[in-house]
């Protein structure tokens, strides 16, 4: 598919400055641009590629000033980084296979209820009692469990399994190898012996949430582990039982979050970050990768570190790090000079 500067410029409600017929086919970034290529510009320290990008086409603020001439066409728009997200979803619905129908052999158990426009890949799994929303696509070798419910186009990828009577809300997107609903981690100590405690919540998973590749998100002992709408969850994160993520919040790849924790919303979690249980996070929150929370953190903090402190502190603390060496060799002599008068 190829568009025009003019054309994309509609699309996105933006400006063209430059050659507005200047043609596009593909993407690049602005440090590998190429004739046919459009790029963006959102992170100033990119700034200089603007003036040799190969690019045909390049999106930048509308308030960005040009300190040279430049050979690409010119797109001004609000935000670049938002607007080639749109580009690329556009392009994504466009070219992106649509399956439908149940391929075979797949088995969809008597009185599943299938919307329109469902499609259910080989060797996928579907047990009684299950609710299918139009356009939910299912791909190879899935197992929904009994009486699971999802909502309309949401996508599970190969080997999604989710367990039963677990709840999966309209235009989710599950990775491959993703589990919803497995037993949450929980165990009885009696005479040195650890007994299984049965857990009979379920999951649910609101509107437009994603969960990465190989992340898990186990049922509640009771009620419900709720990951709630706008949630984007990386891969490889663990999510235990009775939890709650707030709306909007995403957390990077390999965090833990322990039992019972609650999460706010449109919070920012760094990778391998780790929760303890029952600890409350307030809206809002920012927290670096590789942090430890073992206490409640207030709404719109920003942390770091383990245990996480206020950013500023953890900065401070680096760079006293840093100098440990100097200050014990200075202790060290002052000691040594003590000792010798």
């Amino acid at each position: 598919m190829e568009f025009s500067a003019t054309q994309i410029a509609a699309l996105v409600n933006g400006t063209v400055e430059g050659n507005g017929d200047a043609k596009v086919s593909t993407f690049a970034k602005i440090e590998e641009g190429h004739p046919g290529a459009i790029s963006f510009l959102a992170n100033p320290k990119y700034t200089h590629y603007l003036y040799n990008t190969g690019s045909s086409v390049v999106l930048i603020r509308r308030d960005f000033h040009l300190e040279h001439p430049v050979k690409a066409t010119l797109i001004r728009v609000d935000d670049p980084y938002a607007t080639v997200a749109q580009l690329l979803d556009m392009v994504s619905k466009m070219s992106a296979p649509h399956p439908a129908g149940l391929e075979q052999p797949c088995h969809v158990a008597a009185g599943v209820t299938v919307g329109d426009d469902v499609y259910v890949g080989a060797f996928s799994y579907v047990a009684e009692g299950v609710r299918l929303g139009k356009g939910v696509k299912i791909y190879p070798q899935c197992y929904v469990g009994p009486g699971v419910e999802i909502g309309d186009n949401t996508i599970l990828y190969p080997g999604v399994k989710i367990y039963h009577g677990c709840k999966i809300g309209a235009g989710c997107i599950l990775h491959s190898g993703a589990v919803v609903g497995a037993d949450g981690f929980g165990f009885a100590p009696v005479n040195g012996v650890y007994n299984k405690i049965p857990q009979i919540g379920i999951v649910v998973l609101e509107d437009n949430v994603e969960i990465g590749a190989n992340t898990t998100i186990d049922r509640a002992t009771m009620g419900c582990t709720r990951i709630k709408k706008g949630v984007k969850l990386d891969n490889l994160i663990q999510v235990a039982h009775n939890c709650e993520i707030g709306e909007n919040t995403v957390m990077a790849s390999q965090a833990g979050v322990a039992g019972s924790t609650k999460i706010g919303a449109n919070c920012m979690v760094g990778g391998q970050t780790g929760f303890a249980g029952h600890i409350h996070v307030g809206d809002n929150v920012q927290i670096g990768a590789q942090s430890g929370l073992n206490k409640d953190i207030a709404p719109g903090s920003r942390i770091m570190g383990y245990p996480a402190v206020d950013i500023k502190d953890f900065a401070r603390q680096t760079v006293n790090v840093k100098n440990l060496g100097k200050l014990y060799d200075e202790v060290s002599r002052i000691k040594k000079e003590l000792n010798n008068k």
